[in-house]
């Protein structure tokens, strides 16, 4: 833009420089010829003054002496009157006298241009240099009688020296006032070509950040004119793509933001068979990232076999697939397949849309939701068979002996305490899982719940000769549903009593925690934690069954199990009413050494 500005302002300053050159030489040219004129006719007036005021040969002047000598003698004194060399020429170009040379020796003037212009016009005139004087010189002659040429001629000869000084002077002037008229009109033009080019420069570099997506681009408009009007288009243009571009990048964030956090994966698969769009789910579902493959085949993808075939199935018949498969990478889960063909303009086939849902838990629910069916009716099935049995045999006859009518009494009402034991683990359990369970939190006084807890579980021990011990910081409190915590205590404290061994030992342990490590003090206001560990010296849970202990009716010991009265459904109300508290519950055990439990538990809720 810099040198168009240069070159419009050199092409302004040309064009103002040619005009005035132009101007000046016809100017000056014009001064000169009516200079020249004036002198010509100033020349013309004098001569026929002097024709008017002198005797020609002829005349009595020729008493005076040779025409020779006459005329010269004349010529010399009009001279000093009209200070200009006079000369008189005969009709037949011979030179009679002359102001400033011997007439006699001096050339024929026939042919000179102004006597033969004298001849036809009556006047001549010409400007010649004169070898005699070295200058230039304006010659003038007239007839002495006008239409008889042969009458003679006088003639003035002026030197234009004084007019080309003068010219020079004009000349001189006129180049100063050039220059000058150069130097303003190259600001002038300089100014008016940086008000002409430079909106044009803002236009431009305007147009050029637009054209870099930065639409925010604006020109600085003063003028109302055509180049202004463009100013104002170009702004207005700005703002209308900055407006769209800014609810193109809401929407793109929204799809970005929709696709990420969708629970199942998509990717989208065009014609061709490249890949142009994965999720995160995808990504994490498939195994590989989307940098690495957006753009490529999706046979690129290293992905099972069955897979492969499912997309060129949907892409070569553009129907609609459903397939549950089972991915081994980078994990193993189910997936829910679903491929949808995908019309552009509701005709053209633009490729094929994979959805893939992880139905992993889903059907594991259902398996859970099986086996947990299975087990009730297990559970129930048993102590309802020992009641009919025994029933049966008592209405048999066996009811006539009292020993055994008493032993199988009790056997009926042991079967049905447990079978009420067991409805009542289920409804427990199933109003805890659906968080039907309304909890009272209010702050507890640990080491007095404690103390009453393992007063209750006391009795229970001593049947068995197992010490119960406990240890607990004083001035420890905690926010939770009394009743609630109270019942998961006791549970693990039975459970630890159940399966140690007389003679053993089952302890309680509380202590405050400082960002997940235990602290000492209970005076410390700063423990946002409460851990509560259970321990025993029993049996020990193999490690193959720790992470399944939690599961309803999973027993470790089943035949033990179900000869201690327990439903198999403890440990899960315990986990369901720790995640209540939002604390958490963790094992640790050695098989033949004993197990700990350990629970986790905020201290406000």
């Amino acid at each position: 833009m810099n040198s168009f500005r240069f070159r419009l302002t050199f092409a302004m300053v040309a064009l103002i420089g040619l005009s005035v050159l132009a101007a000046g030489i016809v100017m000056g040219n014009t001064f000169k010829q009516n200079h020249i004129n004036a002198l010509e006719a100033s020349m013309v007036r004098e001569m026929r003054i002097i024709l008017d005021g002198m005797a020609w040969p002829g005349s009595d002047a020729s008493d005076a002496g040779t025409p020779y000598d006459y005329y010269t003698e004349q010529a010399r004194h009009l001279k000093e009157t009209t200070e200009s060399r006079v000369t008189f020429i005969g009709g037949d170009g011979v030179v009679l006298g002359d102001s400033d040379h011997d007439p006699r020796t001096m050339d024929n003037h026939a042919e000179r241009t102004e006597i033969v212009e004298a001849k036809r016009d009556g006047i001549g005139r010409a400007i010649r240099h004169s070898d005699t004087l070295d200058e230039n010189l304006l010659y003038v002659a007239v007839e002495v009688k006008q239409g008889k040429p042969e009458s003679g001629y006088i003639r003035l000869a002026l030197s234009l020296a004084a007019v080309e000084a003068s010219m020079s002077r004009i000349w001189s002037a006129l180049i100063v006032g050039l220059l000058v008229l150069f130097v303003v009109a190259a600001l002038v033009s300089y100014r008016l070509a940086s008000g002409l080019t430079r909106p044009l420069e803002q236009i431009t570099a305007a147009a050029k950040r637009i054209k870099s997506m930065d639409y925010q681009a604006r020109v600085n408009v003063k003028n109302h004119d055509e180049i202004g009007e463009l100013g104002q288009a170009l702004n207005a243009m700005a703002e209308s793509l900055q407006i769209q571009m800014t609810r193109i990048h809401q929407n793109e964030q929204q799809l970005e933001s929709v696709l990420d956090n969708m629970i199942n994966g998509i990717v989208m698969i065009d014609r061709a068979g490249r890949m142009v769009l994965i999720n995160r789910r995808a990504e994490e579902v498939l195994g590989f990232h989307a940098g690495e493959m957006v753009g490529r085949h999706y046979t690129e993808a290293k992905q099972q076999y069955e897979l492969t075939l499912i997309i060129q199935d949907g892409l070569e018949h553009r129907e609609h697939v459903r397939e549950e498969i089972t991915f081994y990478f980078p994990e193993e889960r189910l997936l829910d397949l679903n491929l949808v063909p995908i019309f552009e303009d509701g005709s053209e086939f633009g490729g094929v849309l994979l959805v893939l849902q992880d139905v992993s838990a889903i059907r594991r629910l259902e398996r859970m939701r099986s086996e947990f069916v299975a087990n009730v009716s297990h559970e129930l099935k048993t102590p309802v068979a020992a009641v009919k049995g025994f029933a049966e045999t008592l209405l048999s006859g066996a009811v006539n002996d009292p020993e055994i009518t008493k032993s199988f009494l009790q056997i009926i009402y042991d079967e049905s305490e447990r079978l009420n034991r067991l409805i009542g683990d289920i409804l427990e359990l199933s109003k805890i899982e659906s968080r039907r369970v309304p909890l009272q939190f209010s702050p507890i006084e640990l080491p007095s719940f404690v103390a009453k807890t393992v007063e209750v579980m006391t009795s229970e021990a001593a049947r068995k000769h197992i010490n119960l011990s406990m240890r607990v910081e004083p001035g420890l409190f905690v926010e939770a549903d009394e009743d609630r915590l109270r019942q998961i205590v006791m549970n693990l404290l039975a459970n630890g009593i159940s399966y140690t061994p007389e003679g053993g030992k089952v302890s309680i342990t509380v202590q405050p925690l400082i960002d997940g490590r235990p602290a000492s003090g209970g005076d410390d206001p700063d423990y946002d934690n409460i851990r509560i560990s259970i321990s025993d010296t029993g049996i020990g849970i193999p490690k193959k069954d720790l992470p399944r202990i939690f599961e309803r009716f999973y027993r470790v010991d089943k035949a033990r199990s179900r000869s201690s009265g327990g439903t198999g459904l403890g440990l899960s109300i315990v986990k369901h009413l720790v995640e209540l508290h939002h604390g958490t519950i963790s094992v640790e055990s050695t098989v033949g050494i004993g197990s700990t439990f350990i629970i986790d538990l905020p201290v406000i809720q």
